[in-house]
């Protein structure tokens, strides 16, 4: 069992991936913002990381938790994740329970802590061993405490749903114990066993709140209770993880400034991170939710998290490897991606596992009727082949369609945006395939790089055409393409850089076109904005231009100083 632990924890993480956006759509307790399945994937990535020693793991969990659901996961797998035997499963389980409802300043039943209670309640039995019969009753146990937290909690039964994060938990631990059998890949459909408890009540309404939803991470020596409370105070929502001389505090506050002062008079404030609580509703409100017709793409076009969920789309996750952490690169800060890369730190990309975009064709499915999957380019990714071959074998309704645009970056976001539109005003995937096909032929990107040496750091230039273009001033004009990056031009300074987007613009659009235009920033977002986006906006006033930050899997092998110009023409 040891053995097969690390790819267990890691199937759980992967599981909760590709079910965020429908934990996101159900969560209303403690507030009704729509970011349970994100915090609580975010804080689990560590777990995917099993190459790394425990304590390092365990370390990493305390500074990714964010939000509510994601603290208190974090504070339950900081003792689970020890566990490394059939023998020790109870003692981690009850270990990280207590702990995780002691995190807690007011724990509430109806959440996952009550999940937590249930496996260890599943476990009391003490298995030396774990086999399908035992593992199912664990799991039918925990199925059974997430339909309980409906009738728990008063917001959760007005709004007629599971908890978010219990639920959250219930994925992980079904893709958990399932890893540790041959019953790995048979998980039952989440929206078949609590297809009642999915979709909050048109009735529900969440009261405006003003404030922040606020993580950061105290530095400091023996951080006493009276300490904490000056700290605290009568804020909501806290949860307090102690771990040696670093305290993690989750809490929700109307003066975000008042915390990180009091803060800091104990010690320093690490990993700040904030989330606007009215902002957030507001867009949980107004969320786009048609269960006929769903578009989804890969994270490695220029879409954010915060795209996606605005415009009800669904996005593969790549993942992005610096300074020795792991994250998918929709939840990695831009700035520090570039400064580490401008420091010199080494940067890698991944694709997710075949196993998590499994989940994500699954997850989609079974949520919609049906789903394009705009692709990133078959040439930069096996994301095309690997759907493909699981349609083959999963999809005899035919209801997931696979389209290979042969892009990626803007190109691909362009490409999404303007298809999720056409079928939100049509509702007819049949024609929004058809207006997809046509995107991908006329849809142009420009990407204008800064310095050569960073394709070279990543193999995809050698170092000595690296180090004389950069001595020569020499910078590339590239243009994803369907058989690969393809250099169009070279330029010597950034206002050639300029001049060619508009040669580039002038010679593909009419001047009173009303096409989608998209600039894309690494770290030069003043340049793009206030001196790029001027100059195009005066040129095609009509058209609609979208200041975007370049994905960052294209940014990591792109590097700092990078932009680049994506269009798609006016189509009927």
């Amino acid at each position: 069992m040891a053995e097969a632990l690390p790819e267990a924890f890691a199937a759980g993480v992967e599981r909760v991936a590709a079910w965020a956006d429908l934990l996101d759509s159900i969560n209303v307790y403690p507030v009704a913002d729509g970011d349970t399945g994100r915090n609580l994937f975010v804080s689990l990535t560590p777990l995917l990381d099993y190459h790394q020693e425990k304590e390092k793991v365990i370390h990493q969990l305390l500074l990714s938790a964010r939000g509510n659901s994601g603290n208190i996961a974090a504070r339950f797998f900081s003792l689970f994740y020890r566990v490394d035997s059939a023998e020790n499963l109870y003692d981690c389980a009850l270990e990280g329970s207590r702990r995780a409802w002691k995190a807690v300043n007011d724990p509430k039943p109806g959440t996952m802590l009550n999940v937590f209670d249930a496996l260890t309640e599943s476990l009391e039995s003490r298995p030396t061993s774990l086999d399908q019969e035992s593992i199912n009753r664990i799991i039918y146990r925990l199925e059974k405490s997430v339909h309980d937290t409906c009738a728990m909690l008063p917001k959760l039964k007005k709004a007629g749903v599971v908890d978010a994060g219990a639920l959250g938990m219930y994925i992980f631990f079904e893709g958990f114990f399932f890893s540790l059998t041959d019953a790995a890949r048979n998980h039952r459909p989440i929206t078949e066993l609590f297809k009642n408890r999915l979709h909050i009540s048109q009735e529900f309404q969440e009261d405006a709140q003003a404030g922040y939803c606020v993580d950061f991470v105290v530095k400091a020596h023996n951080l006493s209770r009276e300490k904490l409370a000056n700290i605290t105070g009568s804020e909501e929502s806290v949860i307090v993880i102690p771990d040696g001389d670093l305290y993690k505090i989750h809490l929700h506050t109307d003066n975000r400034e008042k915390i990180k002062a009091a803060a800091a008079k104990f010690g320093s404030v690490i990993n700040w991170e904030d989330d606007d609580l009215s902002q957030q509703i507001n867009e949980f409100r107004h969320a786009r939710s048609d269960s006929q017709m769903h578009i989804m793409t890969d994270a490695a076009g220029s879409l954010t998290h915060a795209d996606a969920q605005k415009n009800g789309i669904t996005l593969l996750h790549s993942y992005i490897t610096l300074n020795g952490k792991c994250l998918p690169e929709t939840h990695l800060h831009p700035a520090e991606l570039y400064a580490a890369m401008r420091n010199g730190s080494k940067v890698t990309t991944s694709q997710a596992s075949v196993f998590e975009r499994q989940q994500f064709y699954e997850s989609v499915l079974g949520r919609f009727q049906k789903v394009l999957y705009l692709c990133v380019g078959s040439v930069y990714t096996g994301n095309y082949t690997a759907a493909r071959e699981w349609k083959k074998q999963n999809d005899p309704q035919d209801r997931l369609i696979v389209l290979d645009t042969g892009a990626a970056s803007g190109r691909l976001a362009v490409i999404a945006l303007a298809v999720n539109r056409y079928l939100a005003r049509t509702k007819n995937m049949e024609k929004t395939v058809e207006f997809a096909a046509k995107a991908v032929s006329v849809c142009e990107e420009y990407v204008f790089l800064d310095k050569l040496e960073y394709l070279a750091a990543g193999g995809r230039l050698s170092k000595t055409g690296a180090f004389v273009g950069d001595m020569l001033k020499m910078k590339p004009v590239i243009s994803p393409q369907p058989e690969g990056a393809k250099k169009v031009g070279v330029v010597h300074n950034q206002e050639d850089q300029i001049k060619t987007a508009l040669q580039r613009l002038t010679a593909s659009l009419p001047e009173k076109t009303r096409a989608l235009i998209m600039l894309e920033y690494s770290d030069n977002y003043d340049l793009v904005h206030d001196a790029i986006k001027p100059l195009i906006a005066e040129r095609f006033p009509q058209a609609q231009i979208i200041v975007q930050p370049l994905s960052l899997t294209s940014g990591a092998h792109m590097g700092p100083g990078t932009w680049a110009v994506a269009f798609l023409p006016e189509m009927e």
